[in-house]
């Protein structure tokens, strides 16, 4: 369960996740690892591997205790490997001396991280297909249903819902896809001892470190890579754009849910986005967590890339940077994937007032439509032009610019009435909207069923 102060930051099951207790089993899970590794090398005895593994569990250590360790310590490694140890011995004193063999404090705390990001892996995409899911439905659903185009914020020439929901499936599917590569690229084992050379292993290092990755169903790097911190940096990196395609949603969401807007509204109940004051009010609770979320990781992601420039073989202070920021990072994106998920699962759509907003404009958005029928006629300086006085005496006036063009001899010389009646059918205006919509749901759909 989350910290109250982490309550609008991560999911209930990436808070247990990166609990107390799930950190400390995770690290005690590669001192597991390592001993039963190191028993098939016939380095440890297998009887003292089997002791060791019976003394990890975690409910059995202080925690708060072995926390105020690692401070003084500046790494979990030290006091694990001594916790661990002192157990060990109570119950089996020849396999204590076997603790920790051959590794060092980075080793136990990269590849613990690394498990730890191997287990978010499926709760953190098991959400984003569930929003593509979501996105892909509401796109097919929507492909007919007209809405205002928006640009600098202002009405533009129409669009559709279902090509909005499309470019939106877009962005999360292919950074999705970014994010499922850079998992399977952490997904590595840490172990390089003391220099990242495993001499203290003699000839067995590298047999060991490949028994050690089989056995935590890792895979096993080329070599140890302590203060080269590219895997993890790609994983941020893609988490930050992930957020930030799933921000731009919430964004779009939450604007349209103005009440001088109202085209759409998130799903309510449940106490979902109601207030302590206004019984009237249905707020945009999860496009608001998830643009929490949006501004909190850019700075993450930054802070992780500043501490990347780590000193010869062993960094000081920024690896010690790391631990929160990771988890962080993937608590909020994980909070932001699944947010986006259970709104567009219960996205209200309201067709009629996207309609009526665009009828609102009289006209005035079908302005670059009446100027391109004008521009192959009359050039397109003096059809920008007399477009432009039209629309103007369409505000003041407050009437249709179909109406106001049918007035003007310059215009009905060369645009016929029936073609000037039909200017503001937005259906009629459309262009490739359909063919961008089909080519991006097909290309989220088809690759879906390859990952």
């Amino acid at each position: 369960m989350a910290r109250l102060i982490e309550s609008l930051a991560t999911t209930d099951p990436l808070a247990e996740l990166f609990s107390d207790q799930s950190v400390l089993q995770a690290l005690l899970d590669f001192e597991v690892a390592l001993a039963r590794a190191e028993a098939r090398a016939g380095i440890v005895p297998h009887a003292a591997a089997e002791s060791i593994a019976a003394a990890a569990k975690a409910e059995t250590f202080d925690i708060a205790a072995f926390s105020h360790d690692i401070l003084r310590a500046g790494t979990p490694g030290v006091p694990l490997a001594k916790a661990l140890t002192e157990r060990v011995r109570a119950k089996d004193a020849g396999a204590a001396r076997y603790v920790h063999w051959g590794a060092t404090s980075q080793d136990v705390a990269d590849t613990a991280l690394v498990l730890l990001l191997k287990r978010a892996q499926p709760i953190v995409r098991a959400d984003i297909l569930r929003l593509e899911e979501a996105l892909a439905r509401l796109s097919d659903e929507h492909k007919n249903t007209v809405m205002l185009g928006r640009t600098l914020m202002q009405g533009a020439p129409p669009v559709t819902f279902g090509l909005k929901a499309a470019g939106w499936l877009g962005a999360v599917h292919r950074s999705g896809k970014r994010l499922d590569s850079s998992f399977a690229e952490i997904l590595t084992v840490q172990f390089g001892g003391a220099s990242g050379t495993l001499a203290s292993l003699g000839e067995q290092g590298v047999s060991v470190a490949l028994e050690l990755a089989k056995e935590l169903g890792l895979a096993c790097p080329q070599a140890p890579w302590h203060t080269h911190r590219d895997r993890f940096a790609n994983l941020i990196c893609d988490c930050g754009v992930l957020t930030g395609s799933l921000g731009k949603i919430a964004r779009d969401i939450s604007l349209l849910m103005q009440n001088e807007v109202a085209e759409v509204a998130e799903p309510g109940g449940q106490g979902r986005g109601g207030s302590s004051t206004m019984p009237h009010k249905r707020n945009p609770i999860g496009s608001a967590l998830t643009l929490a979320a949006a501004q909190r990781v850019p700075g993450e992601v930054a802070a992780f890339l500043s501490a990347m420039v780590q000193e010869h073989e062993r960094g000081v202070g920024g690896w010690q940077a790391e631990w929160p920021i990771v988890a962080s990072v993937i608590q909020s994106t994980g909070l932001a994937a699944a947010s986006m998920a259970e709104v567009t699962e219960g996205l209200l759509v309201d067709a009629a007032r996207m309609r009526a907003n665009i009828d609102a404009t009289h006209g005035a958005v079908f302005a670059e439509r009446a100027m391109m029928l004008l521009a192959s006629k009359l050039g397109r300086d003096v059809a920008h032009k007399l477009v432009e006085e039209a629309t103007r005496k369409s505000v003041t006036q407050e009437r249709n610019l179909s109406e106001v063009l049918q007035e003007m001899p310059e215009v009905t010389a060369h645009i016929e009435p029936s073609t000037l009646r039909e200017l503001e059918v937005p259906e009629r205006y459309l262009g490739s909207a359909e063919t961008f919509r089909k080519a991006l749901v097909s290309s989220a759909t088809n690759s879906k069923k390859e990952r």
